[in-house]
């Protein structure tokens, strides 16, 4: 069963536009264009998007909170659940404020 969400109570029906590939920390993944980067992480399996004191994941969905911010094509504090799916896009796991883990 595929976990996509088709129509969110909130944001409503979920575009399904071509098939494409984006990168995720070095891994190559598919989604729908123009669907939430965060809905086509959920349907892989990523849940968490940023580590900072607490691991987060997709907390409102709806762009209010930061819990969904991630490195996207080399800028940092994203948020994924609002941010639409394009081909080629490069998403990585954000550490704390910034792209880089910190130590």
């Amino acid at each position: 069963m595929e976990k996509r969400i088709e129509n969110h109570p909130i944001l409503g029906e979920s575009p399904k536009g071509k098939l494409v590939k984006f990168s995720y920390d070095g891994t190559t993944l598919e989604g729908y264009e123009g669907e939430p980067i965060a809905a086509a992480l959920r349907v892989a399996g990523v849940m968490a998007h940023r580590y900072t004191a607490k691991r987060h994941g997709v907390f409102c969905a709806i762009g209010r909170c930061t819990d969904c911010v991630m490195v996207v094509d080399g800028k940092p504090n994203v948020r994924t659940c609002i941010t639409p799916l394009k081909e080629g896009m490069v998403v990585e796991t954000q550490y704390g404020a910034s792209a880089k883990e910190e130590a």
